[in-house]
């Protein structure tokens, strides 16, 4: 499966599982933004022991150039730049006893740090 970009151009989709989408719209409305605008913003930044690692946040509308996938009514933006490293992925949300949050499943992803939180493509 893959997407358009604002670009025009053809690029890899990024599944979000069930889990992530209903922990994720869930935060939207506990921040009082609007689910219907608003989503969740996957980014990739320098950093980490391995190189780069992810990055969330909530934003209230895509810009210009983003990448928009819909999942289980939860809307995520990519930025061109991450989309290279993330396309293909899925984001998933684990509840357990050692931890709980986010996890990006990564096809791209040559090796990662042992934390799961750095990644060398």
């Amino acid at each position: 499966m893959s997407a358009e970009s604002a670009n025009g151009g053809d690029v890899p989709a990024i599944e979000v599982t069930p889990s992530a989408a209903e922990e994720a719209l869930s935060l939207l409305e506990n921040e009082g933004l609007d689910t219907a605008e608003s989503g969740l913003r996957l980014f990739v930044q320098q950093g980490g022991c391995a190189g780069l690692s992810y990055g969330m946040r909530f934003d209230t509308e895509p810009e210009p150039d983003d990448l928009v996938v819909e999942h289980h009514g939860l809307r995520v933006f990519v930025d061109p730049a991450s989309q290279n490293y993330v396309g293909g992925s899925k984001l998933d949300y684990e509840s357990g006893l050692q931890a709980a949050g986010f996890h990006v499943e990564n096809p791209n992803v040559v090796s990662e740090c042992g934390c799961g939180e750095s990644f060398r493509t």
